[in-house]
């Protein structure tokens, strides 16, 4: 898997300690490190809750209506990121409450909840809010990105075991046999080590690299004698052996003319960090706010490999 980004942050613990009259208040942030969002109409709010004692941290940027204006990525980097001044109309709020239990979706409704008591409210008007959007791909072959890096060069890009514009570390299919390298067992023992990998010619090329595995000069790809569906593991000769493209006994040539299709996974990496904010009690350079879970920051795309 490609990282392009990662963020390991711990569960945010913050003492900010306070003199009124020469009283000394403290004020704990005890947060996890995810926070969710809501999509409103006109803007979006970034918040956290916790129970025991019930507090919410929350960020509104009226900027904002929807989370696809944040997963639109430049695409160079392949990232987002912008800075958003915190003022009277994107305030920054920590809350106390009577309540017991906190409902997970606090802020989505436009009508507070009647049974909702809040204790203490404190807003920050000043500050600048940080979000950054980062993009993750992979192929989902079961070979770390940083294995099929088969030059050494530290360029993934240029890695294309097939020739089919798809780089390796997002092409499920690296070898461009129609069988998907996951199923070439490139980890048979599933140990993290792939100097095992199947290699049934003995050629000293694993299979998942090997565009005729059995060596009986036609092309995996070719050995479709049975059913044409771009998937030569279903065509069977011997069943005491298995499928065609792996028995060099059977040398049948069906010329395939598409690859299979390629899914390619995506997860963004959204974070939030707010810094120069007053919250009156409470007064930091920079607060971590942590990495956003939401359904939408997993999906896929379509891969369009081109057919050589």
């Amino acid at each position: 898997m490609r990282k392009l980004f990662l963020v390991l942050i711990s569960i945010v613990l913050l003492n900010i300690y306070s003199c009124d009259d020469g009283d000394v208040i403290t004020v704990e942030f005890d947060f996890e490190e995810t926070f969710s969002v809501c999509e409103g109409v006109s803007s979006l709010v970034f918040y956290k809750t916790k129970n025991d004692p019930s507090e919410s941290l929350s960020l509104k940027i009226d900027e904002l209506s929807s989370l696809d204006e944040i997963l639109v990525l430049d695409e160079t980097t392949q990232t987002y990121e912008k800075n958003f001044n915190i003022s009277t109309t994107n305030p920054f709020n920590y809350r106390t409450y009577g309540n017991t239990k906190l409902p997970d979706n606090l802020f989505c409704n436009d009508i507070p909840a009647s049974d909702i008591t809040i204790t203490q409210d404190i807003e920050s008007t000043d500050g600048t809010a940080t979000i950054k959007t980062i993009l993750t791909e992979d192929d989902n072959d079961g070979i770390p990105a940083e294995l099929e890096d088969l030059n050494n060069n530290k360029n993934l890009d240029d890695d294309d075991t097939d020739g089919d514009t798809i780089p390796n570390y997002l092409d499920a299919d690296d070898d461009g046999d129609n069988v998907l390298t996951k199923d070439e067992k490139p980890d048979p023992n599933d140990d993290g080590d792939f100097s095992d990998a199947q290699d049934t010619d003995g050629d000293g090329t694993p299979d998942y690299l090997d565009k005729d595995d059995d060596d009986d000069g036609v092309d995996t790809r070719d050995e479709e004698n049975d059913t044409q569906d771009k998937n030569p593991a279903n065509d069977i000769t011997n069943g005491d052996i298995g499928a065609d493209y792996l028995n060099p006994d059977v040398a049948t040539e069906v010329v395939a003319t598409e690859y299979r299709d390629h899914n390619i996974s995506q997860t963004y990496t959204v974070t939030l960090k707010i810094s120069n904010f007053d919250l009156t009690l409470i007064s930091l350079d920079e607060f971590d706010f942590g990495v956003l879970q939401n359904s939408k920051l997993t999906t896929t795309r379509k891969g369009e490999p081109v057919f050589n």
